[in-house]
């Protein structure tokens, strides 16, 4: 998926995942309850990312990101210093 955000400096443009909307037992839980997924896939990298590339899955945090909306879809900027680890 192309995106026409390019991120500046050591800043990355994701996408979250989407929250699962049922327990590992079963049982639904309704979308007011439902935490926000700290994973996301990587659409676009700033210069001085070194760590992570385009099409990655991360797991991150903190609380300086910063969530956009841009022709209709969600994304959020993340700095490079607030990513935990890459998913397989």
């Amino acid at each position: 998926m192309a995106v026409n955000i390019q991120p500046l400096a050591d800043y990355v443009v994701a996408q979250q995942e989407e929250a699962s909307n049922k327990t590992a037992s079963g049982l639904y839980i309704p979308e007011n309850a439902q935490e926000k997924p700290k994973t996301a896939k990587v659409l676009a990298v700033g210069k001085a990312v070194k760590e992570v590339k385009v099409g990655d899955r991360i797991v991150y945090g903190g609380y300086s990101n910063t969530e956009i909306k841009h022709e209709g879809t969600e994304y959020v900027l993340i700095k490079e210093e607030n990513i935990y680890a890459t998913v397989k």
